[in-house]
C-alpha cells in the first residue's frame, strides 16, 4: 500500500522585502536582494512557493575587531584595520551579495566615534562598494539613538536595512527609517510575544509591517540554538496561519554567536568554521531569511547547502 504524505494548505505568507535600491529607482546599488515571501515552511515546496532563497551577508566593522579569534582574523589578513578594504575584499574576492556594516566603533568603550564620523563612513562606503547594505549599531542604546539616524540620512534613497530597534528604544530609529526610505530590524529577546508587541509598536508609528525584519536573537550550536529554533518555528507557523504581526522575514547574526562559543574560539580553524556553518544550517530550517556571517569558508559551505536545498524548486 502506497504511503501518501499529508500536506498543509496555508492561508497566508511571509512578507517579501527588498534591500538595496538600483539606479533606475533613484539609488546606486548594483543589485537588489529580495528576502521573505515564503508560502510554506522552509523548503516544503509541495505546500507553497518559496520565491527567495536565504541570503548571506558578510559582516564588516568600522573598527578592527579585538575579540575575534586568530583563526577568524587570518581569513581576512590586514584588511580588518580598513573598513573600505575589508568591504572591497568581501565584494570582490569573497563574492558577497550584501554587506552588514557594524558600527562598533561608536560604542563609548570602543572608540566613541561621533554620529558625524559614522555618517561620513557610510556615505563613503556606499560610493566605494555598490552592494546592498545592512547597517547595525554598537549596542549602546543611547549612542545608537544618535548615530543610526545620522547614518540613515547619509544612506537616504539606498533602501538599506537598519537596526536594531528594541522594545524600550525604537521610536527614534523608526522615525529615521520612515523618513529616509529604509527598512528596520526589530530585535526581541527570544520571545514571540515581545516580537509581536514590538512590531505592533513600530507599525503604529506608521512604518508598514512589510518594512520590518525580525531579529529573534539566536544562540549558536550548543548555546541555546534549539530554543531559538523553537521560537522562530512558532512565529513562522503563526505567520502562515494568518498572524500578520509576525509575518516578517528573519535575520540571524550567526557569525557573532558562533564565534563566541569556546569550541570555535579555542580550537583549530576548521572546527570554528564548522560551528558557524552548522549553526547557519540549522537556522535556515527554522525559517531564517538572512544570515550575517563571518568566515568566508563557512559562507561557502552554507551557500552550497542552500543551493542543494533549493534544487527541487529551482530545477
Amino acid at each position: 500500500m502506497a504511503t501518501q504524505l499529508v500536506t498543509q494548505n496555508w492561508s497566508e505568507k511571509v512578507n517579501a522585502l527588498a534591500i538595496g535600491c538600483a539606479k533606475e529607482e533613484g539609488g546606486s546599488r548594483s543589485r537588489i536582494i529580495n528576502i521573505g515571501g515564503e508560502e510554506s515552511l522552509p523548503f516544503l515546496f509541495s505546500e507553497g512557493a518559496i520565491p527567495n532563497r536565504p541570503r548571506i551577508a558578510f559582516e564588516v566593522w568600522d573598527t578592527a575587531p579585538d575579540d575575534w579569534p586568530q583563526a577568524l582574523k587570518k581569513s581576512y589578513g590586514s584588511v580588518l584595520s580598513n573598513t573600505f578594504a575589508w568591504a572591497e575584499k568581501c565584494a570582490g574576492e569573497f563574492k558577497a551579495d550584501v554587506l552588514c556594516l557594524r558600527l562598533q566603533g561608536a560604542h563609548p568603550d570602543f572608540g566613541n566615534k561621533t554620529p558625524e564620523e559614522e555618517a561620513k563612513l557610510v556615505s563613503q562606503l556606499l560610493k566605494k562598494v555598490t552592494l546592498p547594505l545592512i547597517i547595525t549599531g554598537c549596542g549602546d542604546d543611547r549612542k545608537d539613538n544618535l548615530v543610526l539616524p545620522a547614518c540613515s540620512e547619509a544612506a537616504k534613497g539606498e533602501r538599506c536595512l537598519i537596526g536594531s530597534a528594541v522594545q524600550d528604544n525604537y521610536k527614534t530609529l523608526t522615525a529615521a527609517v520612515m523618513a529616509d526610505g529604509h527598512s528596520i530590524i526589530a530585535e526581541s529577546p527570544i520571545d514571540i510575544n515581545i516580537a509581536k508587541q514590538l512590531n505592533i509598536l513600530i507599525s503604529d508609528m506608521g512604518l508598514a509591517l512589510e518594512r520590518i525584519v525580525i531579529n529573534p536573537t539566536i544562540g549558536a550550536l550548543g548555546y541555546g540554538l534549539e530554543y531559538a529554533y523553537s521560537i522562530m518555528e512558532r512565529a513562522r507557523l503563526a505567520a502562515l496561519s494568518g498572524d500578520k504581526t509576525v509575518a516578517c522575514p528573519f535575520i540571524c547574526f550567526v557569525g557573532q554567536e558562533a564565534w563566541r562559543a569556546k569550541e570555535a574560539k579555542e580550537s583549530a580553524a576548521e572546527q570554528g568554521i564548522i560551528w558557524e556553518a552548522m549553526t547557519a544550517a540549522a537556522l535556515i530550517q527554522a525559517g531564517a531569511d538572512l544570515l550575517v556571517m563571518r568566515h568566508p569558508e563557512a559562507v561557502n559551505k552554507v551557500e552550497k547547502h542552500i543551493s542543494n536545498l533549493m534544487t527541487e524548486q529551482e530545477g
